[in-house]
């Protein structure tokens, strides 16, 4: 089995919400166009992955408020491609396959066990 299917299988088995297409982010942009007459405007989000894809939502800019927050906090996000789902990862304790920056994912630990 490569180490592209392990890591697939190991996120999908450990990280709760995760299928075997998720993956780490490790960059995130904010585009923001501006609304006329004081509308709220459209937002998109351009996520970087640790496989190097890039991947764009639109979320609403109620929704971008709680992503920034994610993104501020002390939290590791994995981007699901296939479920459209961004996860946060350490939003209180740590989970023991977030612990090292330079691992995409839970291999790093023997089961992805959490502290």
């Amino acid at each position: 089995m490569s180490k592209l299917a392990t890591r697939r299988s190991l996120y999908a088995g450990n990280v709760p919400g995760a299928s075997e297409e998720a993956r780490r982010v490790k960059i995130m942009n904010a585009n923001w166009i501006a609304g006329a007459g004081g509308d709220d405007g459209d937002v998109e989000l351009m996520i970087v992955t640790s496989d190097d894809r890039r991947h764009v939502v639109a979320p609403s800019p109620a929704a971008m408020t709680a992503l920034v927050a994610f993104a501020q906090a002390d939290t590791v996000l994995v981007w699901d491609t296939a479920e459209r789902r961004l996860i946060a990862a350490n939003l209180r304790g740590t989970m023991l396959w977030t612990e090292d920056p330079a691992t995409p994912g839970p291999e790093a630990t023997l089961q992805g066990q959490s502290r």
